[in-house]
């Protein structure tokens, strides 16, 4: 997904542009604003659109609950970004980071490189992926003939500072899931073939999601996504027929429907971008960051990962609501989502609802516990 400012190095995703919204020559998406229900997994979403550090997201839920068509949803909001005109990894024109060799190359022998707007790119992987679609290939034969680094683009070039979707993630090939994890984290993807290797950047968003019905990732992949969230099918009858109600409306006119929620859409546009602008500037206490750590270790969580996530998604959190100091509130709501899927040491063992997650997190910040009631 999308860096929403430019002069943020720290960026995995590309520059937003100002945020409006033209329908007119869109192609329909339902609006992520008209989506009902499923806080936790909108809330992740956010917060990694906010500091794509986080890690992704991996979302496990009951089929027809929403997940792709909150993940697209996303992928619409965002306005479009600035790009290196005819670049196969949507250089960014400014952030070496962000940007290819090639492109690195042109800037330092003063070539004038040219600009371009584009939205978004959110990248589907389907399951049968190899690991050459994924990562790219390199023709040797032209590379030993001709001497040059002739190389295909994969999946991951076309992803750089978008979005890479892998649905039923958890039937994924784990080597390909390892290839994803690691460009996801470093920012880069290399390949090497016959002693040639190329390299260019590939900084996204992971989300994957899956039904546990069907298995789960391997803890030592799962440990790797920096949030999960669990949805399940809404039970309540009144909720249900707003979803239906919502859905309908949008098939019978999606121009009209989409219009009706400009407003909204343009206003959480503006708020990922001062949230973004505001994320360098919030502050999160000694004591608060001592709590986390506490928690952590209480839960007897591998590593540290759990303790860098939880800390980066409550100043996420803090700076989404326009704050510049974290709460404890803030570490409440995020808590479960950064640590729940570290609990599980054994594959057999089913991901913790959060209940003992938030009974910690209770415990440590001296709070009153309270009962789950979604």
């Amino acid at each position: 997904m999308v860096s929403l400012i430019a002069d943020l190095k720290s960026a995995t995703v590309g520059t937003l542009a100002s945020p409006t919204v033209n329908y007119a020559t869109r192609r329909a998406v339902f609006p992520f604003t008209a989506i009902v229900g499923q806080e936790d997994m909108k809330l992740a979403l956010l917060l990694n659109v906010i500091d794509p550090k986080i890690g992704g997201v991996m979302i496990m839920g009951d089929r027809g609950t929403g997940k792709s068509t909150t993940i697209r949803a996303l992928a619409d909001l965002l306005p479009e970004i600035e790009v290196v005109a005819d670049d196969p990894f949507n250089s960014h024109p400014a952030d070496p980071e962000l940007m290819s060799d090639e492109v690195k190359q042109r800037i330092e022998q003063h070539e004038e490189i040219p600009v371009v707007r584009k939205k978004v790119m959110m990248v589907d992987l389907p399951l049968g992926a190899t690991e050459d679609r994924v990562c790219g290939t390199i023709d040797i034969e032209k590379a030993l003939s001709e001497g040059v680094k002739a190389f295909e683009p994969g999946l991951l070039a076309k992803a750089n500072r978008g979005i890479l979707y892998v649905d039923e993630v958890n039937l994924l090939d784990d080597h390909l899931v390892d290839v994803l994890l690691d460009s996801a984290a470093s920012g880069w993807n290399t390949v090497e073939r016959e002693g040639i290797s190329v390299r260019h950047p590939a900084s996204f968003v992971l989300v994957g999601s899956g039904n546990p019905e069907e298995g789960e990732l391997r803890p030592q992949l799962l440990d790797r996504f920096g949030m999960h969230a669990e949805i399940r099918t809404v039970k309540d009858p009144a909720l249900r027929v707003q979803i239906v109600e919502q859905r309908s409306a949008f098939d019978q006119n999606p121009p009209e429907f989409m219009e009706k929620h400009r407003d909204t859409q343009a206003e959480l546009q503006n708020q990922l971008v001062t949230a973004r602008k505001q994320l360098r500037s919030v502050e999160i206490d000694y004591d608060l960051r001592v709590q986390i750590s506490q928690v952590c270790s209480q839960l007897d969580v591998d590593g540290l990962r759990g303790d860098i996530v939880t800390n980066r998604a409550a100043k996420a959190l803090a700076a989404f609501e326009g704050r510049t100091e974290v709460t404890v509130d803030d570490i409440g709501r995020v808590v479960t989502l950064c640590l729940r899927h570290r609990l599980r040491k054994d594959p057999l063992e089913s991901i913790d609802s959060g209940t003992k997650v938030q009974k910690v997190f209770c415990q440590v910040f001296d709070l009153e516990i309270q009962e789950n009631d979604k």
